[in-house]
């Protein structure tokens, strides 16, 4: 079946627009030193991720772009990580099972936010960790403006993207706890106006 001509031209250039910076690496490194167990990345993309992850008991990628699972694919294989068409929303595992959540950029753009991270909450088993390295809100009024400004058309070009969510109260209102949460500077041109985080959310002890 025929790709998508936008799911491919956004898939062709999605490493690019990433924070490709020493100082993001480091801090993806960072994250992903901490996964244990059956290990689940939500929309893992190309693979962007898979170089800094350490020895982990299982691997899976979940990706619901057909473009980026065609690209993701060799890389898995590679890594030895399974591969599943499945969207934030909807993940096919069976309550508490999973022991640490990846997302990488992916907070932002999912369609339903508050949907998602429920669904990471009930897959993951007490205490289970979520990853994350994702853009957020801004906490300068005058920054935050310019996101509300630019989140409509930012949202067309960038294939659902949104500048402007509250991932850090989303990700409370679900029900974890903020174990580590650490702004970042990337040196990247205007981070200021898209400040990133870097964060370690742990589930209830109780499921």
């Amino acid at each position: 079946m025929a790709l998508d001509l936008g799911d491919r031209l956004f898939a062709a250039a999605y490493e690019r627009c990433l924070p490709d910076s020493p100082a993001a690496f480091a801090w993806r490194r960072h994250l992903l030193r901490q996964a244990r167990g059956v290990t689940v990345e939500i929309g893992a993309g190309t693979g962007a991720n898979l170089p800094a992850y350490p020895p982990v008991e299982r691997l899976i990628l979940t990706e619901p772009s057909p473009a980026m699972r065609r690209r993701l694919a060799p890389r898995a294989a590679a890594a030895g990580a399974e591969l599943l068409d499945a969207s934030a929303e909807h993940l096919p595992f069976a309550a508490h099972t999973i022991d640490t959540v990846v997302c990488g950029l992916v907070l932002c753009s999912v369609p339903d936010q508050a949907a998602a991270l429920a669904e990471i909450r009930r897959v993951l088993v007490p205490e289970g960790r979520l990853l994350l390295f994702e853009h957020v809100r801004s906490d300068e009024p005058e920054a935050a403006a310019w996101q509300d400004r630019v989140d409509l058309p930012w949202r067309v070009l960038a294939r659902g993207c949104h500048l402007n969510r509250d991932t850090l109260d989303a990700i409370r209102a679900a029900g974890f706890t903020l174990a580590e949460l650490h702004p970042l500077e990337l040196g990247m041109p205007g981070e200021r106006y898209v400040p990133h985080i870097a964060a370690v959310a742990v589930a209830p002890s109780v499921a």
